[in-house]
């Protein structure tokens, strides 16, 4: 319903495929993305994988996450608080690149808040208009700490809503990294604080960045990326295809990531140049000739297509 409504309010518009972690001199880099974009998803991947994987019921989730995550068991959330659309998971993140058979250690505790459920109106309500949501987010955290303690260290993250919620979580307790992924731009406090410690990937004009249009921009390392240009504002928005691709990025240049996309059926992200090869190269992957990344008109890629050297 949330999303009809939307797909009526807002209109539709082109956005131009290029994207810019992909320009010259990028082109030789692995897969076309540049090393930031690249250090960027390899510290990020496993945070979307959480937030993908709040959506407990929805069939796009992850079904493997082993190399890299473990579901824990979280506290009960009270009929009240449920009722209003709060919802989270827990999750443990190991260190990359264990050896086989050892044991993983880990890295740091992970709590997820779920994004909109768009087949209600719930969260609207309570997670947008209001502050319910964002007190009940906080008070779940600070009952999770308690009870887990404090080592390792503590991580919230989010899709949309979700990710609204972990920005006020970070900001009430700075010691609390966070990364958010297609964020709501509605949040209620200072956004500046804890602003270093806050990672924010954001697919090149999904729906709510026409929002964040008309709202103070939030303040965080943002990286906007451009995976998907054929798809319309709505279906970008979603967090599984972003996640996707953040992972697919990822397996250049982390142990674990490749396992991830192979366990999961992740495909190459549309833009990205040599579609017809479906499978992930590998860590440190480097081309011999330059990337032209797909998106563009037809007629303007054959002007511009590299050529193989002649012998």
């Amino acid at each position: 319903m949330a999303a009809a409504l939307l797909a009526i309010l807002l209109p539709a518009c082109v956005t131009y495929p290029d994207i810019t972690q992909s320009r010259s001199p990028c082109r030789l880099e692995p897969g076309g993305w540049n090393a930031f974009v690249r250090e960027a998803a390899v510290d990020a991947f496993p945070h979307a994988l959480a937030a993908t994987n709040t959506y407990t019921g929805d069939e796009e989730l992850f079904g493997d996450t082993s190399p890299v995550l473990k579901q824990l068991e979280r506290l009960p959330i009270a009929p009240e608080d449920a009722e209003k659309g709060l919802n989270y998971e827990i999750f443990e993140q190991y260190a990359p690149g264990s050896k086989a058979g050892s044991p993983r250690v880990p890295v740091a505790r992970i709590l997820a808040f779920r994004g909109t459920d768009t087949s209600s109106l719930t969260d609207i309500f309570y997670g947008t208009l209001r502050d319910d949501q964002i007190e009940s987010a906080n008070r779940y955290f600070e009952a999770e700490h308690k009870r887990w303690g404090s080592d390792p260290q503590w991580i919230v993250t989010g899709h949309s809503l979700g990710g609204a919620l972990a920005t006020e979580v970070s900001v009430r307790h700075p010691e609390v990294r966070a990364y958010m992924f297609n964020t709501s731009s509605f949040c209620r406090s200072a956004a500046e604080i804890n602003a270093l410690e806050r990672t924010v990937f954001n697919e090149r004009g999904e729906v709510l960045r026409r929002f964040a249009r008309y709202d103070i921009a939030l303040a965080a390392n943002v990286f906007t990326i451009n995976c998907e240009p054929r798809k319309n504002a709505i279906t970008r928005h979603k967090v599984r295809p972003l996640a996707d691709c953040i992972t697919w990025i990822a397996a250049y240049a982390d142990a674990d990531a490749p396992a991830v996309v192979k366990a999961n059926g992740i495909v190459k992200p549309f833009v990205e140049c040599e579609r017809s090869n479906p499978v992930h190269p590998g860590i440190s992957a480097r081309r011999t000739l330059s990337c032209i990344h797909s998106g563009r008109p037809k007629e303007d890629r054959a002007a511009i297509e590299p050529r193989a050297p002649s012998r």
